[in-house]
């Protein structure tokens, strides 16, 4: 038995606390502990009913630290074991361990459900903020009164088979979620094609051809492991080259790929993922979409997207649709623009009068007018942005607004990859006060895509007065490393990598004392989004881009010329991306306010009547692009994928307060970053996201902002 094995034997998911020992995390071991946790959980949450219940009846006045406290050190258990059992299922998929997960998460939902429907903790709740004599400061009354409100949409009001059904129908949503994700995973790297000829793979630049021989390279493993007999030779300049639908693979073939006919094949593989055979989640959406009504109407509402909205900033529905219609609105006109010149773009080149766009050359003509009216290929950039060096300029930015310092741990640390960073943050006194690991490169055999930030350990001062520091995971999809080359990123990487880091720094940087309300926690949902998107307008920031834009290989500084081409490319088709979060957000929006089975019409249908006024080329028949729509059927954006727009009006007119200051006045602006980390990344669920905004701004914020940075107005 190995050193390892052994530690497994003895490693349990049941204390809770610390730095997962995530290669100890194995099925056997979480089907072993999990069970044992459910009790304990249920037993302590049993033991604070029956101390709450005596109090209560001997008339005494309930305090903190007799319900939130216990709760709070309950629920932290659970979160923290689940939680590490869930960043694994998302970061290292397999069969056993998707297994494993689907067995116990009916378990985690009961006992989640029992919980946050005791009507003892709910009294005691009600008993607290009624409490005369009014020890609670207003973060506390904030907690609780949030507190209140979940367990209303949790069903804590709900009795006899109504409840039981909610309950039911809680843990089907659950397994949904789960097996929606699984599917689009499998569909993702189960589709591959691979190009055998030249011509086939003409266009593409010869780090995209490296790139993609790679994975002629894994096939070629996996035949091995199959047929020994067989083996195809692989070489960058001849081939085979494979392609794939993770986004290191589908985006630059669909970018540089001159062969229109692949182009389209490839783009039908991608709208189309887990929409047929045996991973297809048609069936799915329309499943998922009406539990969530009937949940809804059990609680009184008359949709889902009422019971998501009862928890943002946002009011009500039409406050939503009219947010998303003024930037439809705007977004229409210039799009027909930026559509009309990549028709002429297209014509030009191929001198021909029957080529029509179709979806599968937007982004291969948008990359020739990108060349043409600004000369600019971000491929030809890549080799300025490698990862080392965007980490050290994202750090650098961090130091100059915020006033800490990041190192990376070098010593050891529990990881789940070799790949894996892990990072120390320290305040401007050298004191320690957070950490986090960075998972940078896609694995598309067990890892799934996009770009996120969770938590892995929440800030919070225990029982005894120990001071736990929160710790971020921080996950990107971006191209591995090949050879002695290192992971050379595009500009939109880099951007990914410091929109996850402002969602990171929100959960680094709070000076939130309690758990509830610290870094993300108690944020409602459409502000949440803030200093991610906050944190991307500084990829174009002079002195954050030139200290971070050296080459590999000569650590030679991006060329002046070509820093103003990305500065003028800003706005480069942004009324096309404009409408198309605008589309998604009225889908996801619509969906879940307006669709039942009985209204005539498939969920599929309704997004394609949204697209006849918020697209401008309609969805192919191929094209079952909810299938994929991950987000808001396994994610948690359902009647929520507004908030990327609804955040980035806050955003955008943050930033602008960076803009107002002179630019080579750095004293004001670290002084206005300063502001922004005592508000804004410090203050967390504290308060009201727009209290805590107009503390950082000094007013509400407004449109105008938004829509000049998109050149709509």
């Amino acid at each position: 038995m190995t050193k390892q094995s052994k530690k497994s034997d003895n490693y349990q998911l049941i204390d809770g606390s610390g730095i997962p020992e995530f290669k100890c995390i194995t099925a056997d071991r979480i089907k072993e502990d999990i069970p044992k946790l459910l009790n304990i959980v249920i037993v302590n949450f049993q033991d604070l009913e029956k101390n709450i219940t005596e109090k209560l009846e001997n008339n005494n006045n309930l305090r903190w630290q007799d319900v939130m406290m216990p709760l709070q050190n309950i629920n932290e258990r659970l979160r923290w074991s689940w939680g590490a059992i869930s960043h694994l299922n998302g970061v290292c998929n397999s069969q056993e361990l998707r297994s494993a997960y689907s067995l116990l998460q009916p378990e985690i939902v009961r006992c989640t459900n029992r919980l946050s429907q005791s009507k003892i903790i709910y009294n005691a709740l009600l008993s607290l903020i009624n409490n005369i004599d009014d020890s609670l400061d207003d973060t506390q009354k904030r907690i609780i009164n949030i507190e209140i409100s979940s367990m209303r949409l949790r069903g804590v009001g709900l009795e006899g088979s109504i409840k039981i059904e909610f309950n039911n129908d809680s843990e089907r949503l659950a397994e949904l979620s789960t097996l929606f994700s699984n599917n689009l995973l499998d569909a993702t790297k189960e589709w591959s094609l691979l190009l055998t000829k030249k011509e086939q793979v003409k266009g593409l630049p010869s780090g995209i051809l490296e790139r993609l021989t790679i994975g002629a390279e894994e096939q070629n493993e996996r035949i091995n492991l199959e047929k020994k007999d067989e083996y195809i030779s692989v070489n960058k300049s001849q081939g085979p080259w494979e392609l794939g639908l993770d986004m290191p693979r589908y985006i630059p073939y669909m970018t540089y790929g001159e062969d229109r006919e692949i182009r389209e094949t490839l783009y039908k593989a991608f709208v189309s993922r887990a929409s047929k055979g045996k991973i297809n989640n048609q069936e799915l959406i329309e499943e998922i979409l009406s539990l969530r009504n009937k949940q809804a109407n059990r609680l009184g509402y008359k949709n889902w997207a009422e019971v998501s909205l009862a928890t943002k900033m946002a009011d009500n529905i039409k406050e939503v649709e009219d947010l998303l219609e003024e930037l439809r609105l705007a977004a229409l006109p210039v799009a027909k623009l930026e559509l009309k010149k990549l028709q002429e773009i297209a014509d030009k080149t191929l001198k021909e009068n029957s080529y029509k766009l179709n979806h599968w050359d937007i982004a291969y003509w948008s990359e020739k007018l990108k060349q043409s009216e600004f000369d600019l290929d971000q491929e030809k950039l890549k080799p300025w942005f490698p990862l080392n060096k965007v980490l050290n300029g994202l750090f650098n930015l961090c130091e100059r607004l915020f006033n800490i310092s990041i190192k990376q741990e070098n010593g050891y640390i529990p990881k789940w990859h070799k790949d894996v960073l892990f990072f120390r943050v320290f305040d401007n006194d050298n004191s320690e006060i957070a950490g986090f690991f960075l998972d940078p490169y896609s694995r598309p055999s067990n890892k799934r895509g996009g770009a996120w930030m969770d938590e892995c350990i929440n800030k919070e001062t225990t029982n005894n007065g120990k001071n736990v520091l929160p710790i971020a995971y921080l996950i990107c999809n971006q191209t591995p490393p090949s050879g002695s080359k290192p992971s050379l990123m595009s500009f939109d990487e880099v951007q990914t990598l410091f929109h996850e880091f402002g969602h990171g720094l929100q959960h680094m940087l709070t000076t939130v004392k309690y758990p509830q309300a610290a870094g993300i926690n108690n944020v409602e949902w459409d502000a949440v989004e803030l200093p991610s998107q906050f944190m991307e307008n500084w990829c174009l920031d002079r002195k954050t881009l030139m200290g971070m834009a050296q080459h590999w290989k000569t650590n030679e500084q991006l060329p002046e010329e070509e820093f103003e081409k990305l500065k003028r490319a800003k706005t480069f088709n942004t009324g096309l991306s404009t409408l198309r979060q605008v589309n998604l957000a009225l889908t996801d929006i619509r969906l879940h306010s307006s669709w039942t089975k009985e209204c005539g019409q498939t969920p599929d249908e309704m997004r394609r009547e949204i697209c006849n006024n918020s697209s401008l080329i309609n969805p192919i028949s191929e094209d079952q692009f909810l299938c994929s729509f991950g987000h808001i059927f396994s994610g948690g954006y359902s009647a929520g994928y507004y908030s990327y727009k609804w955040a980035e009006v806050l955003s955008s007119d943050a930033y602008e307060a960076f803009e107002e200051l002179n630019i080579e006045d750095e004293e004001a602006i670290k002084k206005t970053g300063l502001r922004f980390r005592k508000t804004i990344l410090s203050l967390g669920g504290s308060m009201s996201p727009k209290v805590i905004y107009k503390k950082f701004r000094g007013r509400t914020s407004n449109t105008k902002a938004l829509i000049r940075h998109s050149g709509l107005g």
